[in-house]
């Protein structure tokens, strides 16, 4: 009768070069630990980065000044339905690709950008405010003046520039097909931008007066003439949860004004807490509201 007489301490087959493959591989993964060249490692530096906390320049004259560290927010719409909607004010972010976040801990060019609701300035939504023609830093930025804005993601030596361009069938928006706004390492004429008054029977006398911060404005591509949009009703799958497409494309209504979703505001940090924005501070009531509640017998001062 046949016994089995091999035991668990009895090496098989290729033994020797299983265990050597095995300290090999060992060897590998230690020495990429050690380098910091592990996927794990790099997506945790890209992360970082990304949401490190940053500080916004504190305005006082109450005006945007070219240098000045802002936030793009397109103000909440109290017209939309939340269900459908993503509701509340969103800053505008970059968005690395979801892939290439667990592949590099650089960031990608060209880098996606999309709307988040999120108030806290950190170093996805953090943008600067760049002079095209000349170095005019600490200058007030005016109503059709050219500007790009500038955001480095966090990182120490990166600027990428807000750019678009026109659409083709090959270069698109994901979700609506329109006009693509997108994040670029080139300084060209794709990088200009311009602030506009929303509303049109003013535009013209506003032209060359200073541009406030934390005021509804309109920004518009120069090279295509299309203005900055948020779709709320829109959403993309990113690296970071669910968000609000971007693009740039002009919506106007039935008397020619451009809709909410071309509303933007730049965004100053609060000087009382360095932490929080201007956005963060509780809104004063307006002057005919408060007209309506004393005669309510509601305001109680």
């Amino acid at each position: 009768m046949a016994q089995n007489r091999y035991g668990p301490g009895v090496r098989m087959g290729n033994w020797n070069e299983d265990a050597y493959l095995e300290e090999e591989l060992m060897k590998d993964f230690l020495e990429k630990r050690d380098k910091g060249k592990l996927l794990i490692q790099r997506s945790r530096r890209l992360k970082k980065n990304l949401l490190r906390p940053m500080q916004l320049s504190i305005t006082e004259d109450g005006y945007i000044h070219y240098g000045d560290k802002v936030m793009l927010v397109n103000p909440d719409d109290p017209a939309v339905e939340a269900d459908m909607f993503l509701g509340g004010d969103l800053s505008l972010c970059m968005t690395p690709d979801e892939i290439q976040c667990h592949l590099r801990d650089e960031l990608e060019v060209p880098c996606g950008l999309s709307a988040v609701q999120a108030k806290t300035p950190i170093g996805r939504n953090t943008f600067i405010i760049l002079s095209v023609h000349r170095d005019a830093t600490g200058q007030v930025l005016r109503y059709g003046q050219d500007f790009s804005l500038g955001i480095t993601g966090g990182f120490e030596n990166k600027m990428l520039y807000l750019s678009s361009d026109h659409r083709t069938l090959l270069r698109s928006s994901k979700r609506s097909w329109l006009q693509e706004v997108y994040l670029t390492d080139e300084v060209s004429h794709m990088n200009c931008w311009q602030a506009a008054f929303p509303d049109p029977q003013l535009r013209l006398e506003y032209e060359g007066f200073p541009v406030p911060a934390n005021a509804k404005i309109l920004i518009h591509h120069c090279h295509t003439n299309r203005g900055l949009a948020a779709h709320r009703h829109l959403f993309l799958s990113t690296y970071f949860g669910k968000e609000a497409e971007v693009v740039a494309h002009t919506y106007l209504d039935s008397h020619r004004v451009e809709k909410p979703s071309n509303h933007w505001m730049l965004v100053t940090g609060n000087p009382r807490d360095a932490s929080s924005t201007m956005s963060d501070l509780p809104k004063l009531p307006a002057e005919d509201t408060r007209a309506v509640e004393q005669a309510m017998g509601l305001d109680t001062q």
